[in-house]
């Protein structure tokens, strides 16, 4: 119980991405993530944004994206990502903690480096989940529709 007169902020956790294809991967970040803090805001990356740098669009439309990534019970809030790792965005929501996918890690993001040197926020890398990411089942899904083939495209002996 609270002391009369004092007030618990709460501790905000900001991860951002695409969240195409969503997956086992995706769901052990925001579960992690929600660990962290009280409250948990998603990026969600716009289709334009995706194209930018991946030279693609993402399979899954980004509201569908939005749909899903809210429907996440570890998800208290979803924001549009129209520049990755907003710095400015990230300091309007206030946050306490931003975390990553590791294979973040060595990759160059100005947002990343505002986190690494902010003194008031937390950056945290997760481990990649392995075996599993979009990009993997993107191919598998193209590879399984190529070649005529009847069975399903993944298995237990694909992990």
């Amino acid at each position: 119980m609270m002391e009369k007169g004092k007030s618990t902020k709460p501790i905000i956790v900001y991860t951002a991405g695409t969240w195409d294809l969503f997956h086992i991967g995706h769901l052990n970040l925001f579960k992690r993530s929600k660990e962290l803090g009280t409250k948990l805001i998603v990026g969600v990356s716009t289709d334009e944004l995706v194209e930018s740098y991946k030279k693609s669009k993402p399979i899954i439309p980004y509201d569908d994206r939005v749909e899903l990534i809210k429907s996440c019970r570890f998800v208290d809030e979803v924001v549009k990502q129209e520049k990755l790792l907003d710095i400015k965005q990230m300091e309007d929501l206030g946050i306490d903690v931003l975390t990553i996918g590791n294979d973040w890690e060595s990759k160059y993001l100005e947002g990343l480096e505002w986190a690494k040197h902010h003194p008031k926020v937390k950056l945290v890398y997760f481990p990649y989940t392995s075996k599993i990411s979009s990009t993997l089942l993107k191919n598998k899904l193209i590879t399984f529709a190529n070649s005529g083939r009847k069975e399903t495209p993944l298995t237990e002996n694909d992990s």
